[in-house]
C-alpha cells in the first residue's frame, strides 16, 4: 500500500497538472449563451459546466478526485486537540503544586489556619459547634470511663466540626460558581446539611450511651445525700 504523504503527492502533482474547468464565472453575473447576464443562485459552482468541458479536462478531473480520494482513504485521522472540558485533556498546570517536602508542609499548616479563622468569622453553625464543643471535649476527657469510650467521645465531637467544615467547603464552592437559584445547587447544599445531622446524631447517641448511665448515678446519689 501506498504511503499516505506520497498519495497525497501525486494528488497535487495532478492538480497543477489538470487543466482548468473553463473561465471562471464573475462574481455577479455569468452569461446566457446568446451573451444575456444571468444572475448566480447561491451554491453554484463557479466553474464551467462538465459538459462544456473537453474530453482531456474530464479525464484530467475524473484523475484528481479519483487521486484526493484515495488519498483521504489512506490518510490517517487528524487528532483535534482536546478542549479543556474534555475529560481526557490533561490538567493545566497548577503553580501552587509544586512545593515539595517540609515547604508544602508549612503551606498546608497555614492553609489550614486560613481554613479555621475564615470558618470561625464568616460560619455561625460553626462557631456554636466549636463553642459546644470547647465544653464536650473537657468533659470526654475528665470523666471515668474506658480508653476505647473515650476515644469513641472524642472522636464523635471532632466528626461533627469536621462534616461542618466539608458542609462550609461544598456551600462556598457553589456560591463560587453562581448565586442565582437553582434546584442542584439547592441539593447539595440540602445533602450538606443532612450530613451534618447526621453527624450530630451521632455524637448525641455516643454520648447518651457512654456518659448517661454515669450521669443517672450521678443525679440518683445527689438526689439519695440531699434526702
Amino acid at each position: 500500500m501506498r504511503a499516505p504523504q506520497e498519495s497525497l503527492r501525486d494528488a497535487k502533482t495532478a492538480v497543477s497538472n489538470a487543466e482548468p474547468y473553463g473561465e471562471p464565472f464573475d462574481d455577479v453575473h455569468d452569461m446566457h449563451e446568446d451573451g444575456a447576464p444571468r444572475a448566480r443562485y447561491a451554491g453554484e459552482s463557479r466553474s464551467a459546466p462538465v459538459s462544456a468541458m473537453s474530453s482531456t479536462t474530464r479525464d484530467a478531473a475524473r484523475a484528481r478526485e479519483d487521486a484526493l480520494n484515495g488519498a483521504k482513504a489512506d490518510a490517517p485521522e487528524s487528532l483535534e486537540p482536546l478542549g479543556p472540558d474534555d475529560p481526557l485533556a490533561p490538567l493545566p498546570f497548577n503553580p501552587y503544586k509544586g512545593n515539595r517536602g517540609i515547604t508544602r508542609a508549612w503551606h498546608a499548616m497555614k492553609n489550614s489556619f486560613a481554613g479555621f479563622r475564615v470558618a470561625i468569622r464568616e460560619e455561625s453553625a460553626f462557631r456554636q459547634e466549636l463553642t459546644l464543643a470547647a465544653i464536650l471535649l473537657p468533659c470526654g476527657v475528665l470523666v471515668p470511663v474506658e480508653p476505647v469510650s473515650r476515644v469513641l467521645l472524642l472522636g464523635s465531637v471532632f466528626l461533627v466540626l469536621i462534616v461542618e467544615l466539608l458542609n462550609s467547603s461544598v456551600e462556598a464552592a457553589i456560591d463560587r460558581i453562581s448565586l442565582e437559584r437553582h434546584e442542584l445547587s439547592r441539593r447539595a447544599k440540602d445533602l450538606g446539611s443532612a450530613a451534618v445531622m447526621v453527624a450530630l446524631f451521632i455524637c448525641v447517641m455516643t454520648w447518651g450511651l457512654l456518659v448517661g448511665p454515669l450521669v443517672v448515678h450521678w443525679v440518683s446519689g445527689w438526689v439519695r445525700a440531699m434526702q
